[in-house]
């Protein structure tokens, strides 16, 4: 550096311009007062590529960009530094060869020992890569933002260590609601139920996230609208150089209709379930059933035959009781056959408030006194067909129910009317699409657990004490609906009562038909013949066959389909076969009764079950061939003998 102070330079100042000509990564250089160079080092020539002769005596502002000369830039420099003590800024400067590059410049006045100005010291440095990487950063976090504000289908945002709002992007607001100004600032926790916010997730999750780094889990959260919506949540924690957290990225997607398909998922693989238990919860209950009704056919048998034969009045009395307690045995069985849907049904065209209405009086008592009854029947409800006993016993059935759940009384309301399923709706795996009629029983009772609803229908479950129930009730109501190709809807809450909706399909309205009056028959007196007796149970085979011989009737017997088919091949005059259906040895009654029509063309035949008719093998009955069911009376077998004669 050249000294401008004296003409003289001693020998530490010339160490020093050694110094300085050796730097290489500042350009260092004198101005004299106006500007002019009179000094120049080697990092001034490495950065502004012009020698010491091509620069001395030049004013600096050549190397300002014409922007800067015409702001006047490099005078006003000179004027600042002057008059505060320095000058110091970055910009462009240009090369010798017109390059830019991006410069730092301090600018320092230099006085003499009375204080006058005598010129200036400028040190530059080269910034320009700085200045790329810097920009090349700002271009990248830019570019990140307009990536993170254009991306809709997720909620992306910041916040404080604290957990204030601090950006907000377009996601954000389309799935929360909220714009960026209403929402900076905010804490996060507003997003928040009242259930989360009482124990305290909000906090919770964010020291998670400040221990763990991460954050993540499912759970509702709430719109500006108040609305809610099921959300996947995740939060990392973020940090600067130093290891600090400095706040908290937060990315949030809104997953309802995911969840809403999980869900329909999972209720209609409960529903296929629970129809394919009671599937086999009801062929195991008819089968039990079927067993039943022989065991009754030779206790009901046996005592009618006793009865003709007793005159001492005590044993008429046992035998009387005997007698009752195997018609209650006769009703379980047919409840039991309600269930398993194998009762045999006699189904007409009626409107439901019609039959509601005709048995108002008897649902009315079944309530008692502390239930008050109310109907509430929608007018032109569909009809329904349905066979008129049975929905009266399934509707008797749930009236009972609901009014013990309410011993200390409650309100008692039925409700009907018209409903349509969609195809998507799956209330039911066996429910079709298509109209029906609600008939609903809603009581205020004490309701039932989950636990409870999904086992109510099932065959001897039941919550009530020991001898006030026997568990048949509503499994009667399930089977009869069922069997109707209807379903059977359960809602209920502990303490806040229960609604049964029996949805049944509609049928075309119409005037319901002038049902035939009950006609009564009484037993008429037959002629005697002979009777070829086909039974595989032993007792079931006596009782029948003392049956036919108080009947006057010649009896023969065989214990399978091809025993029987013996006799029928033989000389043996036969007038009717009585046969039960189901049968070992690989022949039913239905087929043997083909077989013998094909050696007797003229013969009666007469087949009994413990199953009903509609639950028999699927080819049917042939003409000539009657049907009875287990367990049957000697009265009523004789009206059946009596009009397959006639």
């Amino acid at each position: 550096m050249n000294a401008v102070q004296g003409t003289g330079s001693t020998p530490q100042e010339g160490r020093f311009q050694l110094l300085v000509d050796a730097v290489t990564d500042y350009a260092i250089y004198m101005l004299d007062p106006k500007g002019i160079v009179s000094s120049w080092n080697a990092g001034a020539q490495r950065f502004k590529g012009y020698t010491q002769d091509e620069i001395l005596g030049e004013h600096f502002s050549r190397f300002y960009t014409d922007e800067d000369k015409a702001t006047e830039l490099p005078r006003r420099a000179l004027e600042t530094a002057a008059r505060e003590g320095k000058f110091e800024a970055e910009g462009w400067r240009l090369r010798k060869d017109g390059t830019r590059f991006w410069a730092h410049v301090v600018i320092d006045p230099i006085r003499d020992t009375r204080g006058n100005l005598i010129g200036f010291a400028k040190i530059t440095r080269d910034l320009t890569e700085r200045k790329r990487a810097q920009e090349a950063l700002k271009e990248s976090e830019e570019r990140f933002r307009l990536l993170v504000q254009g991306v809709t289908d997720y909620a992306i945002y910041m916040l404080d260590p604290q957990g204030r709002v601090t950006n907000w992007n377009a996601g954000a607001q389309r799935i929360k609601g909220y714009s960026h100004d209403e929402i900076l600032g905010a804490h996060f926790s507003q997003f928040y139920t009242d259930e989360d916010k009482a124990t305290e997730l909000p906090k919770r999750a964010l020291e998670t996230a400040a221990r763990e780094g991460r954050f993540e889990a499912e759970g509702w959260r709430l719109r500006k609208d108040g609305t809610r919506f099921w959300a996947h949540v995740v939060i990392d924690r973020i940090r600067n150089d130093m290891g600090e957290i400095i706040g908290f990225a937060k990315i949030t997607r809104d997953i309802t209709e995911r969840r809403q398909a999980q869900e329909a998922l999972a209720q209609a693989q409960a529903a296929l379930f629970q129809s394919q238990k009671m599937e086999a919860v009801g062929q195991l209950t008819g089968g039990v059933a079927h067993d039943f009704n022989n065991l009754l056919t030779v206790i009901v048998n046996s005592l009618d035959l006793l009865t003709r034969n007793t005159r001492d009045a005590r044993d008429m009395r046992l035998i009387e009781s005997a007698q009752r307690a195997a018609e209650r045995g006769s009703k379980l069985t047919q409840q039991l056959l309600a269930f398993s849907r194998r009762q045999p049904l006699q189904p007409a065209l009626h409107n439901p408030n019609t039959l509601i209405g005709g048995f108002e009086a008897i649902l009315r008592r079944a309530c008692g006194e502390r239930v008050k009854l109310k109907l509430a029947l929608a007018p032109r409800v569909r009809s329904i067909s349905v066979d008129a006993p049975q929905f009266e016993a399934a509707l008797l059935n749930l009236i009972v129910n609901a009014r013990d759940a309410m011993p200390d009384g409650g309100m008692l309301t039925i409700t009907t009317g018209n409903a349509t399923i969609g195809e998507n709706e799956g209330v039911s795996a066996e429910l079709s699409p298509g109209p029906y009629v609600s008939i609903a029983v809603e009581d205020t009772g004490s309701g039932m657990a989950p636990e409870v609803v999904e086992r109510v229908f099932e065959p001897f479950f039941t919550t009530k004490e020991v001898g006030k129930g026997t568990g048949l009730g509503l499994s009667q109501v399930y089977g009869f609906v069922t069997q109707s190709g209807g379903h059977v809807k359960v809602d209920s809450t502990p303490d806040r009562g229960t609604t049964i909706t029996m949805l049944l399909p509609a049928q075309d309205n119409g005037e319901e038909p002038v049902q035939d009056e009950d006609r009564t028959e009484h037993p008429g007196r037959d002629s005697a013949g002979t009777v070829l007796i086909v039974e595989d149970e032993p007792a079931v085979l006596e009782v029948a066959s003392d049956i036919f011989d108080s009947l006057g009737y010649d009896v023969l017997t065989a214990t399978d389909a091809q025993k029987a088919i013996a006799v029928l091949e033989g000389d043996a005059a036969i007038d009717v076969m009585f046969s039960d259906v189901i049968m070992p040895n690989g022949m039913n009654g239905v087929e043997l009764s083909r077989k013998a029509r094909e050696l007797r063309p003229h013969l009666k035949i007469l087949l009994a079950s413990g199953y009903p008719m509609s639950a028999l093998p699927s080819e049917g009955l042939g003409a000539g061939v009657s049907f009875i069911s287990k367990p049957y009376r000697w009265t009523e077998l004789a009206d059946k003998l009596r009009m397959l004669r006639s």
